[in-house]
């Protein structure tokens, strides 16, 4: 059995699942977006968002875990009690959002493989690494050409000047603005090594 990652204030993460025995946790476009509105609830208060993509049976996301005091700055004062490890937020998600599709699917039992896999991105050319990767996620699966062809990942957003909670200026900064970003992304890559280290 696998060792689990403790997930770190302060520190980066790619953290990524897939359905138990391949199943599919995306049925249709209205999962992606239940999924998404859970997403913001539960784990947008304990961590930001630098990128992620959902796939039929499987997703990615990659996250920074906010700080004790970050998450308290988004706490109103009777809230602070409630505030629960970074962990379990994932858990609350992953566990709210099976009970709706066993609901709607007139199913039961675990939909996701467990414990969800996670791991520390401690460097800025791995994080750009895993973004690119992550945006190419649908390239490597055959549902599109390019990134920005998926409607369900965070590409579209990364290029766009609309307001978004993402952490965009932080992924420009990385590729130091949004041209770099769709010039990098516009280069095909063998992700072979990646998905080894990740054991995917």
């Amino acid at each position: 059995m696998r060792k689990t990652q403790t997930l770190e204030s302060g520190k980066y993460y790619h953290i990524y699942n897939r359905g138990i025995n391949s199943e599919n946790l995306f049925k249709e476009n209205r999962n992606h977006e239940y999924f998404l509105m859970l997403y913001t609830k539960h784990i947008d208060p304990i961590a930001e968002t630098l990128a992620w993509c959902l796939l039929k049976n499987h997703f990615h996301l990659l996250v920074r875990i906010k700080t004790f005091e970050e998450i308290l700055k988004t706490h109103k004062e009777h809230e602070i009690k409630k505030i629960i490890p970074p962990h379990q937020s994932f858990g609350n998600l992953f566990n709210s959002y099976t009970k709706a599709i066993n609901k709607g699917y007139n199913r039961h039992g675990a939909l996701f493989e467990r414990p969800f896999r996670r791991k520390l991105i401690d460097n800025d050319a791995y994080l750009r690494s895993v973004i690119k990767y992550i945006h190419y996620n649908p390239v490597n699966h055959g549902f599109c050409d390019h990134p920005i062809e998926y409607p369900w990942s965070s590409y579209l957003t990364c290029i766009s000047e609309k307001p978004t909670k993402l952490k965009r200026e932080k992924v420009l900064l990385l590729f130091k603005n949004t041209d770099n970003l769709k010039t990098f992304h516009d280069q095909r890559e063998n992700f072979a090594s990646l998905e080894e280290f990740l054991n995917l």
